[in-house]
């Protein structure tokens, strides 16, 4: 939990403040208060992200306390529970990540199962029956105590901009406990696709139906949609709900196109948005921390989006990315004998390096010339730092290759 450096709850209280909360008695008093039953949750602190394709997303930040205690119910929970989930559930389970999900959707769609059923269930995490979930912990959980927890925590509710929201449904983004309940939620929609034959692929509330038909596609959808609705009181979203190509399907964040894996025109667009605020020429930061910020984000995607066989694609970013990164460089340097004085001492002859810093081009036609290129050359960036796509997509296929 504090590797994760979560916000604090309505409490106030830090990651850091936690330890001395301890040593002055206060996890003492908590435990006595969890032993005879007494304890009380905090509300969570409604906080609202930006979603990649727009919208909000609502999450719900417990207070550091109520963290350390979900995690400690997760703990007990899991391998209680875990064992028994399908191998078709890929989200927030140990040794299970969003990747192999994408992968066995690629391997189905091999089978020739040429059709996706995207199924968007609205609201999800809002709209989790408390009833029907504690009727599936009650199934492996025989602590009353514990149960009855569980119940306070679902029924803690919500502060929103210091007015408090009674929560009668639902189970807040943001907590520990949040993902493995929502996994015991829908363990049973698992179950009943399993039981019906269907090849499929679920991480969290995303899942994904691969048919070999358009009309088998409706049938399943139409079926599901009656299922999730009177056996779960789940509510699919029927705008965003629909059965296509598996060419037109989107599954966390990739499509598949004659069975390879892509990334979604939405994904490449929500990560090119992000490089240009990160190389805002009018950002006011050194380029040394542009470079870092840069190379964290740029590392991250890769190791998430890198399995996609887009070798070209990362070639083509990386040599866009340069192009703006040079462009930051020629915005700083400002005054024309700045930039001649730059360009010399990067080698650059005094007849190019006086044309490049006199002209009246502005700065992202300027980073495409001989002389900006040579000054800020491949290497050069990658000296200063800049992280390369193509080197992170080789390192994510054909690791050996970097480690030996």
């Amino acid at each position: 939990m504090k590797a994760n450096k979560g916000a604090s709850g309505i409490d106030g209280m830090t990651i850091e403040a936690f330890p001395r909360w301890m040593q002055q008695g206060g996890w003492q008093q908590c435990k006595s208060q969890l032993e005879r039953g007494e304890y009380q949750p905090s509300a969570v602190r409604r906080v609202e992200i930006d979603k990649p394709d727009g919208g909000k997303r609502k999450l719900g930040i417990p207070t550091v306390i109520d963290r350390v205690i979900q995690q400690a119910i997760a703990q007990i929970l899991t391998p209680l529970f875990d064992p028994y989930f399908s191998v078709n559930s890929f989200g927030f389970r140990p040794n299970r990540n969003a990747q192999q999900a994408v992968l066995q959707v690629r391997n189905i769609i091999k089978q020739k199962r040429k059709f996706a059923v995207d199924v968007d269930l609205s609201k999800f995490f809002d709209r989790v029956n408390h009833d029907l979930l504690m009727t599936q912990l009650r199934s492996k959980v025989q602590d009353k105590r514990l149960l009855a927890l569980i119940g306070k925590y679902l029924r803690a509710g919500v502060m929103v901009n210091d007015q408090f929201e009674a929560s009668f449904e639902g189970v807040p983004q943001g907590g520990p406990l949040s993902p493995l309940l929502s996994n015991i939620m829908l363990d049973s929609l698992d179950k009943e696709l399993e039981s019906r034959g269907h090849h499929f692929a679920r991480y969290a509330d995303d899942f994904i139906i691969l048919v070999k038909s358009q009309r088998a596609g409706e049938r399943v959808l139409k079926s599901i949609t009656h299922y999730l609705g009177t056996k779960l009181k789940l509510i699919v979203n029927e705008h965003k709900s629909q059965v296509v190509k598996v060419g037109q399907s989107k599954f966390l964040g990739f499509t598949f196109n004659r069975g390879k894996i892509q990334w979604h025109a939405n994904t490449l667009h929500v990560f090119k948005q992000k490089i240009r605020r990160l190389t805002n020429r009018n950002w006011g930061v050194s380029m040394s921390y542009q470079l870092f910020k840069l190379r964290q984000y740029m590392q991250g995607w890769i190791n998430y989006f890198g399995i996609a066989n887009a070798y070209q694609g990362c070639v083509d970013l990386d040599h866009w990315i340069r192009r703006r990164v040079r462009m930051c460089y020629w915005r700083q340097w400002r005054k024309p004998r700045t930039k001649v004085q730059n360009l010399l001492k990067r080698g650059v002859r005094i007849q190019a390096a006086v044309a490049c810093g006199l002209t009246s081009k502005g700065p992202w036609r300027s980073s495409k010339t001989p002389g900006i290129q040579q000054a800020l050359s491949n290497e050069y960036l990658e000296k200063a730092g800049l992280y390369s796509l193509r080197d992170g997509w080789i390192a994510v296929h054909y690791p050996s290759q970097i480690t030996g």
